[in-house]
């Protein structure tokens, strides 16, 4: 190597933040996988979960998860932005699916629908999901589902 040379770089390793981000990604991967598995291996045994800053037992959110599967077997998250800060992780999320199963009583509909979502993940030292936030709007997709009236009517 000459003078004029420079050394590789070494590539830095990935700060904790940088960390938890990817694990929330690879856990948003996994629902468009149709993954449960690809999601829990993330999750400490104790993790708590918040659904519209109510607490949700675990079994109750792997159900609603198993249920919100089973009525729309297609959906994919498309995350628009990740943001990490210190041990904590947050997406904004738009969730498109269509309506194969039943859903809130509602036979299935075959129809294509939207929803969004916001996810906060706090992470522990080893990069477990120590606690799980959601927030969704689902009006849009309550509209186009019928249940509440849209905007044209």
């Amino acid at each position: 190597m000459t003078a004029t040379q420079a050394e590789p770089a070494i590539p830095a390793a990935p700060t904790v933040q940088q960390r938890n981000k990817q694990i929330a990604l690879d856990c948003a991967a996994a629902w468009n996988r149709w993954e449960l598995d690809g999601i829990l291996e993330h999750w400490a045994p104790d993790i708590r979960h918040y659904s519209e800053d109510r607490q949700v037992d675990t079994q109750q959110m792997i159900g609603a998860m198993k249920g919100g599967l089973a009525a729309f077997p297609d959906l994919h998250l498309d995350v628009k932005s990740a943001v990490a800060e210190d041990d904590r992780v947050i997406l904004r999320i738009t969730v498109d699916a269509t309506h194969l199963g039943e859903f809130m009583g509602k036979a299935p509909t075959g129809k294509k629908v939207t929803w969004y979502m916001l996810e906060e993940l706090r992470f522990d030292a080893d990069g477990k999901i120590i606690e799980h936030y959601d927030v969704f709007n689902y009006l849009p997709m309550l509209k186009e589902l019928g249940f509440v009236p849209s905007d044209d009517q």
